[in-house]
């Protein structure tokens, strides 16, 4: 990986999926983080969380703007490999033993009903909600003992950015093996029981799906979309800066 915007970042999703692949294959562990606009002004505004992101096995680039915007400086096509997609992209290869963790009881029945549409060895897999705490508040060892009993290749967490990055720094020490992947809403989008669901194609193809979730929920996207406003004038003046002295 690469450091964009100080944050580290794979845009090569043959990379990403090789890097995934081996760590399971050799019964390693690490965690993947999804980064968005929010997750990138936050670890720019944070020096522990950023630390807790570069710190990753590795990171997708989920951000639209981020990916333009790292293709305007540095004149390279880089392209976004959005966890939304990835997330499906696995569930349906059938090859891995999943554990989903985080959300209500009523989005993991929903959940798995629907995967199990594509993978019916789902049926077997774990679904377990976590308590509403803060995330110093967790009983790490224990929740490790409950994956590790189960020994899952990938750890699917659903808690919400920037809580589910610091959750799986704190809980990879305490982990046997798996990759842990901080995934956010997806759990909703892929719900039975959820009326949340993915922007339209329209809003996905011209990168936007961010202006459909601003309209859908307001409340909770206006402050983030006010820190990336905030923050991202200065990263990008400052990205700039490095490619010129580099």
């Amino acid at each position: 990986m690469e450091k964009y915007f100080n944050v580290n970042l794979e845009f090569d999703k043959n990379k990403v999926d090789q890097i995934i692949h081996n760590t399971i294959i050799n019964r390693g562990k690490g965690y993947v983080c999804s980064v968005e606009g929010n997750i990138l002004a936050t670890a720019n505004s944070n020096p522990q969380y950023l630390e807790i992101v570069n710190n990753s096995l590795v990171n997708i680039c989920d951000g639209g703007s981020i990916a333009l915007l790292a293709s305007l400086i540095h004149r390279r096509k880089y392209r976004t490999y959005i966890g939304a997609d990835l997330f499906i992209k696995y569930i349906k290869m059938a090859q891995f033993r999943s554990f989903f963790l985080g959300n209500t009881e009523d989005i993991l029945k929903g959940l798995k009903i629907n995967l199990i549409k594509h993978d019916s060895s789902v049926k077997n897999m774990k679904f377990q909600t976590l308590p509403f705490r803060k995330v110093e508040e967790f009983d790490y060892p224990a929740i490790a003992r409950m994956i590790n009993e189960d020994a899952p290749d990938i750890i699917w967490v659903s808690l919400g950015a920037p809580k589910q990055e610091v959750f799986m720094s704190k809980l990879l020490p305490f982990l046997n093996k798996g990759v842990m992947f901080g995934f956010g809403a997806i759990f909703n989008f892929n719900s039975v029981n959820s009326e949340e669901k993915r922007a339209p194609n329209f809003f996905l193809k011209l990168k936007m799906e961010w202006i459909f979730r601003l309209l859908i929920n307001p409340k909770k996207q206006t402050p983030r979309i006010k820190d990336i406003l905030t923050t991202y004038p200065k990263i990008f003046i400052n990205e700039i800066k490095n490619k010129l002295n580099n």
